[in-house]
């Protein structure tokens, strides 16, 4: 939904995001993180809270919270406390959650994106810590449901923003706007198949000019295609519900990707519900402020902050510095191409582009990549310097991705080598070039009448024949200078 109203109505959406922090041991306590593990093996005492045991806090996890605070423009707070969220389900082995409630380590901050060519800000309201659940399972049993502990204590970072969002479009943009954040400044791996990064996403509708409508909290999100069609399904429905007169009820609802539909889970609780009260086992949570200075001094580039270096120093395009800048592998590759070329806007049409779509194509990350930026970089140079057609270019690249480079020669001498074997040299020649424009104009007079005549298309077929008559290889630049000169 790319419209503010649908139906008439505004829609009006808040996300809580949990991002599952990167420490190899759990937030207050020893035990590994590792997914994937057998069962119930990585949970230990202290996750369990047995007798005589007491939590310990995790210093990584809190080195974390500090630098996405920092990397979102937010308040770290110098104190902060840990609170008992109290609920019972059988994949809660304490009986409770150890949370923050009252006074959250990150406070406020915002995310920006680009929505087209529309700036959006999304203002934050917190982001704190907290130990993750164990899980049920549901699939392998008949009849009962396993439970597995093993994720009991892993360290979260509840990311929660005031309801900014006002469509579909919009979340699915700053989902993926906050997953490039936290996994760009390393703090969350992102996998979202993994549960490592799920978004919750509170959805409600209302007439503009009312007060917020009644929310439901659609829960674990954990693709953006389902996220868009979970929330386009929700909006619908309270609209539908609204329009025949019936009250939208707060609850918790889960997205069935088979049907396209959610469906309620549970009556939403609210926070007078969990009866939040301090850990007597843990003390203030003080960050010093040098802490804070110190992890800011070894931040890296942040992502907006790299597109716009891209935009002044490279003089891209604003849609190519965003796109260069999702992974900072990308970045850095790119940067690297440019190194090797000084053409930064051929460069990232070829990022973009060629590489871009095999790696897609081949489902492969970009470390996969088999043709290295110093290639990349040579192949661009002699493109740029009309030894080589754009065309006969992306058969260099082929032919690079396939292997055929030679070993043990500098990647410009590996392109030149190429070129040669292939015979994909462009024709610059002039008077070469100038003999087979005369023979295609002498052959074609139809169409040469036809140009003069004021039809462009015949134009095109000349520059076709000529491309044809010199196998490819005349520049195409001086196809049309020679053949403009010839016609007159």
């Amino acid at each position: 939904m790319s419209t503010r109203l649908v139906q008439g109505y505004e829609v009006v959406i808040g996300f809580e995001t949990h991002a599952q922090l990167s420490t190899q041991s759990k937030i207050f306590s020893r035990a590994p993180t590792a997914f994937g593990a057998e069962p119930n093996t990585q949970a230990c005492p202290v996750d369990l809270a047995l007798p005589g045991t007491l939590p310990v806090m995790n210093r990584g996890a809190v080195e974390r919270a500090i630098r996405f605070g920092l990397a979102v423009g937010a308040h770290v707070a110098e104190r902060s406390v840990f609170a008992r969220k109290n609920y019972f389900y059988p994949d809660l082995p304490k009986g409770y959650q150890i949370s923050q409630f009252e006074i959250p380590v990150v406070q406020g901050g915002t995310v920006q994106f680009y929505l087209g060519d529309e700036l959006k800000t999304v203002h934050l309201v917190r982001a704190h810590l907290e130990e993750d659940a164990g899980k049920s399972l549901h699939e392998d049993f008949v009849g009962m449901s396993g439970i597995d502990l093993n994720r009991a204590g892993t360290p979260l970072l509840e990311i929660v923003t005031e309801p900014d969002i006002r469509s579909s479009d919009e979340a699915v943009a700053y989902a993926k706007e906050l997953h490039k954040i936290v996994t760009w400044i390393g703090i969350c791996d992102g996998n979202m198949q993994e549960g490592s990064f799920r978004c919750d996403a509170n959805v409600s509708v209302r007439k503009p000019g009312q007060p917020l409508g009644t929310r439901r909290e659609i829960k674990n999100l954990n693709s953006f295609k389902f996220m868009q069609q979970a929330i386009d399904y929700e909006v619908r429905w309270q609209i539908e519900q609204i329009e025949d007169g019936h009250a939208i009820e707060q609850a918790t609802v889960l997205f069935d990707p088979d049907t396209g539909e959610t469906r309620a889970m549970r009556t939403k609780e609210d926070a007078a519900d969990y009866r939040y009260f301090p850990d007597p086992d843990l003390p203030p949570l003080v960050i010093a402020r040098d802490w804070v200075e110190d992890v800011r001094a070894h931040m890296n580039e942040l992502p907006r902050v790299m597109a716009a270096r891209f935009v002044a120093q490279y003089g891209l395009p604003e849609y190519d510095a965003t796109t260069l800048t999702q992974s900072q592998a990308m970045a850095a590759y790119f940067e690297a191409v440019v190194q090797a070329c000084q053409q930064p806007k051929l460069a990232s049409n070829w990022i973009m582009g060629e590489v871009s779509r095999r790696l897609n194509s081949g489902e492969l990350a970009l470390a996969q990549l088999p043709v290295s930026a110093e290639q990349l970089g040579a192949l661009i140079t002699r493109i740029g310097d009309s030894t080589l057609s754009n065309n006969a270019g992306k058969q260099v690249f082929d032919a690079m991705w396939n292997g055929e480079a030679a070993a043990g020669q500098s990647a410009l001498a590996q392109v030149d080598s190429l070129i040669d074997a292939k015979g994909l040299k462009q024709m610059n020649d002039s008077s070469a070039l100038e003999a087979i424009v005369d023979g295609v104009l002498a052959t074609n007079a139809d169409n040469v009448a036809q140009y003069k005549a004021g039809k462009d298309k015949a134009f095109n077929a000349l520059v076709g024949q000529v491309m044809k008559a010199s196998k490819g290889k005349a520049n195409p630049q001086q196809v049309n200078a020679v053949l403009k000169a010839r016609l007159g």
